[in-house]
Formats: structure tokens, sequence, C-alpha cells
């Protein structure tokens, strides 16, 4: 099994394997096209990112800077919007589903390192995937870590470390992220 098939299958690999390198010079590239193409080109800039990401919908806003190690593990859902300085470690897969809002200064991380220090100055890592519903508004400055996912409809506050899962409909804040309150339904029928 090659050292990219371990990464995307979230088992130990060692990033210095020379076609994930290659991978992530590609991605870096295509970053920095991005970032460098001025703002009256938004066609341009759409179709880098639909080079990038494993998957991108038709209408989507990703405002510059953005990075990413690999690209091809991104899937973005429709009218998928982030702001500015964006950064995911996609390692493993980082699925956004429909209408997700990502605030700026927001980190998707889903790269692991050993906690023992001699494992870890061989290189050797994992990931494990990220994965966040539809209708989510994420606030800026938020990390959210590897393994994560979060429901739909849910709102993270700004400056928010999501360490665990989230369910669907709530307010969630701090650092560890928790949950403040259920979001309530305009629904009046349920």
């Amino acid at each position: 099994m090659s050292e990219k098939e371990k990464m995307l299958n979230g088992e130990d690999y060692y990033p210095t394997d020379e076609e994930l390198e290659h991978d992530r010079k590609r991605a870096k590239q295509l970053c920095f096209e991005y970032n460098s193409t001025p703002p009256d080109k938004q066609e341009t800039r759409k179709s880098i990112i639909k080079k990038l990401f494993g998957k991108a919908p038709d209408d989507f806003l990703i405002e510059p800077n953005f990075y990413c190690d690999y690209g091809y593990n991104i899937e973005a859902g429709k009218r998928f919007y982030t702001n500015h300085n964006c950064v995911m470690l996609d390692c493993c897969k980082i699925t956004f589903g429909d209408y997700v809002m990502v605030g700026p200064n927001c980190g998707f991380y889903t790269a692991l390192h050993p906690l023992d220090s001699e494992t870890r100055i061989t290189l050797l890592e994992s990931a494990k995937p990220i994965t966040v519903g539809h209708r989510v508004w994420i606030g800026g400055n938020v990390t959210v870590l590897p393994g994560v996912s979060i429901g739909d409809d849910s709102v993270i506050g700004a400056g928010s470390v999501v360490t665990k899962d989230i369910p669907s409909g709530v307010i969630a804040a701090g650092n560890p992220c928790k949950i403040l309150r259920k979001i309530p339904s305009k629904n009046k029928n349920q």
C-alpha cells in the first residue's frame, strides 16, 4: 500500500513520500495562483478551485488568502463561502454541506502527530476526516480539529476550538467548544 493510500485511509504514513510531496507542491502552486489572481477575475479563481478541490459547486466564494495541503480531499456543497485566511490541512477528507459560511482566519486540521517524541521525529503522522453539515455558520478564528463532525444548522461561535463532535441545531462556543443552547425551530408544528 502506498503512503498516499495509507494517508487517505487514516492510517499512519510518511508525508515525506515523493508522491505526497508532489501533490502538496501542486496544491501550493494552485493556492499561490488563486491568492495572486486579481479580484475582478472571479471566473479564473473559480476554475483554479475546481482544479484544486475534490468537489466544488458552481456557486461558491472563497476569499483569498486560502491555503491547503492537497486540495483533492476537500469537498464543498452548494453556496459554500469562506472569508479571508482560511487554512485546510486536508490529509483526510474535509467535507462541507450546502450553504456553509466560514468566518475569517479559520482552520480545519485533519493531521495528527504522535504524542511520543521518538516516534514524532520520524515524521510519521496520521489524519482523521472533518465533516461539516448543511447550513452551518462558523464564526471567525475558529479551529476545527481532526475527526470532528459538526451537525446541520449549527452555529460555532467566534474563537472556538472544536475538539469534539457538535450535534445539529445548536449554538456552541469556547475552548474547548461546548454546546451553549439549542437553536429554536421556526416551524411551530415541530
